[in-house]
């Protein structure tokens, strides 16, 4: 990805600086150069992003939803910035990349939830990993909506 994207302009991030708001529009992918971004949905830190040619932008731009995380540099960053994320996934071998990169993380999900299952069962609290595990191949809705029977409304 770092090849592909060498074309776009480089943007330099300080530790703080957010790439992205979660809710907020935007219709832009980011390439890591170098530097470390921690996601974010609500107050959770979710993963970390250090592998130089990660994207990100591009989850909310595929779904066509508001950015679905807040995203901010942890250490200084340099990132390329195609603020047309739908004209770079033009690009066959990018838009492989993308598909690549989403399929790893949905594989690293699903193995996660079955390792769930088979280290804790039906165990209380754990019990939906099941009905998870049955519903991610045939999910027909394009947006996931945060929350849960427990709560259906948080604050993230």
């Amino acid at each position: 990805m770092l090849a592909l994207s060498a074309h776009l302009p480089e943007v330099v991030l300080a530790p703080g600086e957010a790439v992205m708001h979660e809710g907020g529009e935007s219709q832009s992918i980011w390439v890591l150069v170098s530097g470390a971004l921690q996601v974010r949905k609500g107050d959770v830190a979710v993963n970390t992003v250090t592998k130089p040619g990660a994207m990100v932008g591009e989850v909310s731009l595929l779904l066509g939803t508001e950015n679905t995380a807040t995203v901010e540099a942890t250490e200084p960053t340099r990132l390329r910035y195609a603020a047309d994320g739908h004209a770079l996934l033009a690009d066959p071998a990018i838009a492989k990349l993308v598909a690549v990169e989403l399929a790893e993380r949905l594989n690293f999900v699903t193995t996660y939830l079955a390792d769930l299952k088979h280290q804790y069962g039906d165990a209380p609290g754990l019990a939906m990993v099941s009905d998870v595990l049955a519903h991610l191949g045939q999910r027909k809705q394009p947006v996931a909506r945060p929350g849960s029977a427990r709560d259906p409304d948080p604050e993230y």
